[in-house]
């Protein structure tokens, strides 16, 4: 069968299907994440302000993910508590892995996640904030995190996912398996 002898019904463009995503290290309205620099003396971040860096930030999130997606954030979401108030301009079904900034109260976050974890498994991947001690690597199949920004671990067992990483835009898991296979070789 030809593409026009198709079914109407599987001549839809894009999938309807829900997809998962994973970010870290948003840090939204965290003026002082502006003002970072990386080894070399770079920016960390382009941006100048806080409110720039946010709006720059949910424009690349919205950009790719839809309102029944899955997303897992990676922890230190927003620094201070007002950075909260950009989750609900975020589209997503989204799950909180916390981070060592994400210090406010549960109902701060439960407000925006649908649920809030010290660390998630999902296809023997261990995601979490900070990296797993390299002791637990015989328990899963690789780590998927964030915390370290600009850095990376010198080891193909990891893959961050800190916005610094990843464009600053959220990426699939299907992206960060692939990621981790050629990082595997």
């Amino acid at each position: 069968m030809g593409e026009l002898d198709a079914p109407p019904f599987l001549c839809i463009i894009g999938s309807t299907m829900a997809n998962t995503f994973l970010i870290s290290d948003t840090h939204f309205s965290h003026e002082g994440v502006c003002r970072f620099l990386r080894a070399d003396g770079g920016k960390l971040r382009p941006w100048d302000t806080a409110a720039e860096m946010d709006e720059a930030l949910v424009e690349r999130w919205n950009s790719i993910v839809r309102p029944k997606d899955k997303v897992y954030h990676l922890g230190d979401v927003a620094i201070p508590r007002k950075g909260l108030d950009v989750l609900s301009r975020l589209n997503g079904d989204k799950v909180l892995i916390k981070g060592n900034h994400d210090i406010f109260k549960l109902k701060d976050y439960t407000e925006h996640f649908r649920d809030v974890r010290g660390y998630g498994v999902v296809d023997n991947i261990i995601m979490s904030h900070i990296p797993v001690h390299p002791d637990s690597k015989g328990r899963f199949r690789a780590n998927i995190h964030g915390h370290l920004h600009s850095n990376k671990l010198d080891d193909p067992w990891y893959l961050n996912v800190s916005v610094e990483q990843i464009d600053f835009t959220p990426i699939s898991f299907e992206d960060a398996k692939k990621r981790l296979e050629n990082q595997n070789g």
